[in-house]
């Protein structure tokens, strides 16, 4: 493999696993150390001042952190990745692509915290959103506006795991010359390729399933074309939310062992919602996996796997509560996506940034819970689940 990662002419492309593993700087070429070298550095020498070097100041532009862009645009299959200091701090760059006065496109049940950005604070920008149920082509049709510039997908979608069709959404808002941004968090790519659809902006809470250790707080963005990854590049130097290099390090060493962490959890995860489909106490389940899943054969025309995410409503708020103070195993904590299980609420953690009556609309109820499936024995998990749940 040739040092940026890309294939040389004649030679077998590798499948994703291989690729977690060799992406094209997991040999440093200086020393040969099998590990990206930390470049615990904010400035870089000019020894010649006619000219620059590569890296001349760490906001613009590190060698760790460069190797986990290129890694990131690697898997997605994008031009160019970026690192950031957070999910939010990705989306927000992204997001700050639009100027006062356009708006755009939103899936309805987004996530909480871009919920918060869209209503409290770009709309003080006059940065307008609509939020839609974009499982329904027509209602995202009918949201178009003259100053509409972009769609933003989630999908699945947190925490309700609700269905786009990436393809049709993408086509359409191309014919209308829109940007089209998706979050990939719950997939990742090796379940999902949103580029390969046609999708301009792929985004990661990669603080998820790609770090996989709960031990870092990151963001990555991958741009389709160079285009929007010079654009994505200037926001992301002036605004200087940039990824320090220990977090990179980190997220590299984690995102080596994604293939094997998501197919073991996503295994997990499909025994652990058809034992809850199956409970009469249990009100609703959300996982693509299932059979009556809304939306299940188109998440399989574009994802090879269903996820390691399943929520599910109890019924009551009482009775999430009472759960989740009787759990043993799983983590009860904001995030998701760990080697270890964590079960959140969203009425009160994820999504507590929405007003109740909107989180009511969006399926959001106070007795629904969200379970990311770790490494654990599944049937250890299901055990401690049945111990904790409340008699009706």
């Amino acid at each position: 493999m040739s040092g940026d990662g890309q294939r040389k002419e004649g030679e077998q492309e590798l499948k994703f696993g291989t690729r977690l593993l060799h992406f094209g700087a997991e040999i440093d070429s200086q020393t040969g150390a099998s590990s990206v070298p930390i470049y615990q550095a904010s400035t870089f020498h000019h020894h010649d001042i006619f000219n620059p070097p590569q890296f001349d100041y760490s906001r613009s532009g590190n060698p760790t952190r460069q190797a986990l862009e290129d890694y990131i645009a690697l898997l997605e299959g994008g031009v160019r990745g970026f690192a950031y200091s957070s999910g939010m701090a990705a989306i927000s760059s992204a997001f700050l692509m639009l100027s006062a006065g356009d708006h755009m496109i939103v899936t309805e049940d987004v996530y909480g915290g871009t919920y918060r950005l869209l209503t409290q604070i770009l709309n003080r920008m006059n940065i307008e959103s609509t939020f839609v149920d974009m499982t329904n082509l027509d209602e995202v049709r009918q949201a178009l506006k003259p100053n509409t510039k972009a769609v933003y997908m989630e999908t699945p979608s947190n925490p309700t795991l609700k269905i786009t069709d990436i393809e049709a959404v993408t086509s359409w808002a191309h014919k209308h010359d829109l940007i089209t941004m998706l979050d990939n968090t719950f997939m990742t790519p090796y379940y999902q390729r949103p580029i390969e659809m046609g999708v301009d902006i792929v985004l990661h809470s990669a603080t998820k399933f790609l770090g996989g250790h709960s031990d870092v707080l990151a963001g990555l963005a991958v741009a389709r074309t160079e285009a929007l990854a010079v654009q994505l590049k200037q926001l992301q130097n002036g605004l200087g939310t940039v990824l320090g290099v220990q977090e990179s390090w980190l997220l590299m060493r984690g995102m080596k062992t994604l293939q094997a962490r998501m197919a073991h959890s996503e295994q997990s995860a499909r025994r652990l919602a058809q034992w809850l489909h199956a409970r009469q106490d249990i009100k609703a389940v959300y996982y693509p996996g299932l059979a009556d899943h809304p939306g299940r054969e188109i998440h399989e025309k574009q994802s090879s796997g269903y996820g390691a995410v399943v929520s599910f409503d109890v019924g009551s708020g009482e009775r999430a509560k009472a759960l989740l103070n009787r759990v043993r195993l799983p983590i009860v904590a904001v995030s998701l996506g760990a080697v270890e299980s964590i079960l959140s609420y969203p009425a009160m953690m994820s999504h507590a940034a929405m007003p109740g009556s909107v989180r009511l609309e969006r399926g959001i109820t106070d007795g629904l819970l969200r379970f990311s499936v770790g490494l654990e024995d599944i049937e250890d998990l299901i055990s401690d689940l049945e111990q904790a749940l409340p008699f009706e």
